[in-house]
């Protein structure tokens, strides 16, 4: 590894993703560790110039207050301590706030002067490294990439692509729960203009029928994740040398599956794990980048910008846009809703403007009119959100004109939907999805 890092231990900090963001924004590389990690598993990474302890309200588990392994004291690395009192270090800070810049200037003599390290935190290198990192783990065997076409799996792909050439082999599973024309999107940008080797697999009436009278959400994603996994598991017995399963897994989406105390917030098919049966190790090359960083790791590779600017897109897909059962007429009635709010926010110029939008399909219907005659059909809500790395969100303020003149046409051309509503809750209390 080229570039120098600062590696964060999670002792029941918030703000360990801010935390780590200052650090990088000071051009300096950061990872961050749980708390019990051990001095081999420290040992085994690359230039690590210091240890920060992050410290906070959340280091009881139990009734029993954590710390770190006092060995990595006696490691000849510097160590600093933030909230943790307790610290055998002689750099100790009060806890650290959400302010960025104070941070910064809280770390900034303990990283340079105390730790030496070099600001040498940029893409380039980190593209260098990976590549690097990912010849040295993979070898001449084979990826299986679970491909879906969002931001993180198509940087992952391009990313694979650069390494490791035709030993990557691309699988796109339709569970027919994507957004509408979004599959066959992606066998046209993947087959046709990156050369890849794809794999499109529709599979729509497996997972619907696995879905079937299901309503509990994170029952849904771990159907969706099992039988991801499955799929993957079938279709690499019918080819030879696929040792390694690649995945798009980024930082929120480890820090959100699993908190510090070890209870579950919600589950994500692509970091829950594998299944003991499964023979394929994980090949994760971007799962400590935010999302702003997988995009500019994906201007470094060169890709097309549409691909790059994607909003974000659940794994599970629409199925956790759809509160209650899911049925092929909720999911038709969910897909010509989205495909128009999404293109709408596209013909607006509003598209750019937002981190990640969406329509959800209530689990209610209202009475409306149409026409001369009363009807009784089903609701929505319009989701659009402002982010940087989706770990908080504000509700986007879009123009009135544009809320009212996609409702009509929902309304006007979604057969079922008779009442449009719009979600303007924040992250936190709220989540960016509805489930």
């Amino acid at each position: 590894m080229k570039q120098d890092m600062i590696v964060i231990l999670d002792l029941g900090s918030h703000e360990n993703t801010v935390l780590a963001r200052a650090i990088r924004a000071l051009g300096v590389y950061s990872e961050i560790y749980p708390h019990d990690i051990t001095v081999e598993e420290l040992k085994a990474l690359s230039n690590v110039k210091g240890i920060i302890i992050n410290g906070g309200p959340n280091n009881v588990i139990d009734g029993v207050a954590i710390d770190v392994n006092p060995a990595i004291y006696a490691m000849g690395i510097p160590v600093m301590a933030a909230g943790h009192d307790k610290a055998a270090c002689e750099v100790k800070l009060a806890e650290f706030t959400d302010d960025i810049e104070a941070i910064k200037n809280a770390v900034k003599a303990f990283v340079f002067d105390t730790c030496k390290a070099e600001a040498n935190w940029n893409m380039t290198n980190f593209v260098n490294d990976q590549i690097e990192l990912i010849k040295r783990q993979v070898g001449d065997k084979k990826v299986l990439l679970a491909l879906s076409g969002g931001v993180d799996s198509s940087v992952v792909a391009a990313l694979l692509l650069k390494a490791i050439g035709d030993n990557l082999v691309c699988v796109h599973v339709n569970h027919g729960l994507m957004r509408k024309g979004e599959s066959e999107d992606v066998v046209e940008v993947f087959s046709n203009q990156l050369k890849a080797n794809l794999i499109y697999l529709d599979v729509t009436d497996r997972f619907l029928d696995k879905l079937a009278g299901v309503e509990d959400p994170e029952q849904k994603r771990k159907i969706i994740g099992s039988e991801f996994i499955r799929v993957f598991e079938e279709e690499a017995r019918k080819l030879d040398g696929i040792d390694f399963l690649g995945q798009g897994t980024i930082y929120p989406d480890c820090i959100e599956s699993l908190s510090i105390t070890g209870t579950v917030i919600k589950s994500h098919h692509n970091v829950g794990g594998l299944p003991e049966k499964m023979n394929l190790k994980l090949c994760e090359p971007l799962r400590l980048l935010f999302k702003d960083e997988v995009r500019r790791v994906g201007r470094e590779l060169g890709m097309p910008e549409h691909l790059i600017t994607r909003h974000p897109f659940p794994g599970p897909g629409l199925a956790v846009r759809i509160l209650g059962d899911i049925t092929p007429e909720k999911v038709r009635i969910l897909q010509d809703a989205d495909d128009i709010f999404i293109q709408g926010l596209r013909d607006w110029g509003l598209y750019d403007q937002v981190w990640q939008a969406g329509v959800i399909l209530l689990p209610v219907q209202s009475v409306g009119v149409m026409g001369d005659e009363r009807t009784y059909e089903r609701a929505v809500a319009l989701r659009a959100v402002t982010s940087t790395d989706a770990m908080t969100a504000d509700w986007a303020h879009l123009p009135y004109e544009f809320l009212g003149k996609v409702s009509n046409d929902i309304i006007n051309k979604v057969k079922g939907v008779n009442r449009v509503t719009y979600d303007i809750s924040s992250k936190p209390p709220a989540t960016i999805e509805w489930e």
